[in-house]
């Protein structure tokens, strides 16, 4: 491949990822509706197969699951400065906006904003798209409808950090008993640019900093390297999305004196009504506690072992989902996939979002404007909110 072409799959990833930064309202379950619509349905980077089993790999490592997807679809699209470039598209509208919040709005309410309430309920529409479209591509029989469903039901009825990741692996067990002999099937080829060497760096890496990153911490009483340990470790234990990461940063953080709970609160509150990743939240308490250069460093440190950990697998990933044993499993785990999305979309999506019957007519119509419309997402996100503000002056 020329330089030149090079540079313009380059430019394509940066500029399409940044759209979905803008426009990607809802949460980590929404944003994989978004990415489906974005880059398996109109442009076609990848197949529905291919992108089932990268959301399930995604599913099964930790830290945010949307963002490694994003990166992963960079990384087989353009390389490593793809995935690079996918990262920084996705993820830099939300962090410039949550420091800017941090530096110059500080006690700024936007929980009862009209327009937040109407992207809420744009979230119930792209959410019950993608279980539309998912579940038609990947429960389309019985046996796949019913790991769906109880991995819907165990999901609402057992909310913990480790319900999301017991429920993969016990989909991912049932799938390799019931469908690697009758479900194999060929899959088209997936080029991942990425060489198995720097895979293993990418591993071995992540490894070093989780466990050299304390100690360091406790030779060096430097405050930027605490912070770095502390948003790293964060972001290396998380299974989940994005939500599940606030326990885990409120320990970190609060409990120290870095910031005030209030301040935690209103920040995670304002994380809420833009688009991108949860994660993004870092940027907020990084400005919170030195600017600049603490917004950077916390948001660095918090995603880099989603990238590590997305590019040190890709490589293996291929030609591990073609082995029938390994095609079984994520049969099963692509079942129970669309089953969390199924619980997700009744809590928190519907259960945060749907508080009266004019809330359901317009998740109704924004659902109606996807699905059968086809209309672009940035437009129902944009009416959606325009809605939202109409119905908090009907309402008052």
């Amino acid at each position: 491949m020329t330089s030149e072409a090079k540079g313009k799959k380059w430019l394509e990833v940066l500029l399409v990822s940044t759209k979905l930064g803008l426009t990607s309202f809802g949460g980590p379950i929404a944003h994989l509706g978004y990415f489906h619509e974005e880059y398996v349905k109109r442009r076609k980077w990848l197949d529905e197969k291919s992108y089932a089993d990268l959301v399930a790999l995604s599913q099964f490592l930790p830290g945010p699951a949307s963002s490694q997807v994003g990166i992963g679809i960079g990384v087989m699209r353009a390389g490593l400065l793809g995935g690079i470039l996918a990262f920084i598209g996705f993820t830099l509208p939300s962090a410039l906006a949550l420091a800017l919040f941090a530096l110059l709005v500080h006690h700024f309410d936007l929980g009862n904003a009209g327009w937040v309430h109407g992207l809420k309920i744009v979230a119930v529409a792209i959410v019950a798209q993608a279980v539309l479209g998912m579940g038609q591509k990947l429960t389309p029989d019985r046996s796949r409808i019913a790991i769906a469903v109880i991995a819907a039901s165990i999901s609402l009825l057992w909310q913990s950090a480790f319900s999301q990741v017991s429920i993969i692996v016990a989909a991912g067990i049932i799938g390799l008993l019931m469908f690697k002999a009758n479900h194999t099937t060929e899959l088209p080829k997936v080029s991942v640019p990425v060489s198995r060497r720097l895979g293993t760096i990418c591993l071995m890496l992540f490894l070093a900093l989780l466990i050299g990153l304390p100690v360091l911490r406790n030779m060096v009483p430097l405050h930027e390297i605490a912070v770095f340990d502390s948003f790293y470790r964060s972001g290396s234990l998380v299974f989940g999305g994005g939500h599940v990461v606030l326990p885990l940063l409120e320990r970190e953080l609060v409990a120290a004196d870095w910031i005030g709970r209030d301040e935690f609160l209103a920040g995670y509150g304002a994380t809420q009504a833009i688009p991108g990743p949860l994660f993004a939240f870092s940027s907020y308490l990084g400005a919170m506690m030195n600017g600049w250069l603490g917004a950077l460093i916390a948001t660095i440190a918090i995603f880099l072992p989603a990238f590590l950990l997305i590019v040190g697998t890709l490589p293996y990933w291929d030609s591990l989902r073609r082995k029938p044993k390994v095609q079984g499993a994520l049969i099963g785990i692509n079942a129970s996939v669309v089953g969390l999305l199924l619980g997700a979309l009744y809590h928190p999506i519907w259960t945060s979002s749907i508080v009266q019957p004019i809330d359901f007519a317009l998740a109704a119509m924004l659902f109606v404007l996807l699905v059968y419309w086809k209309m672009p997402p940035w437009i129902v996100v944009l009416a959606g909110a325009l809605a939202g503000i109409l119905i908090k002056m009907v309402t008052l």
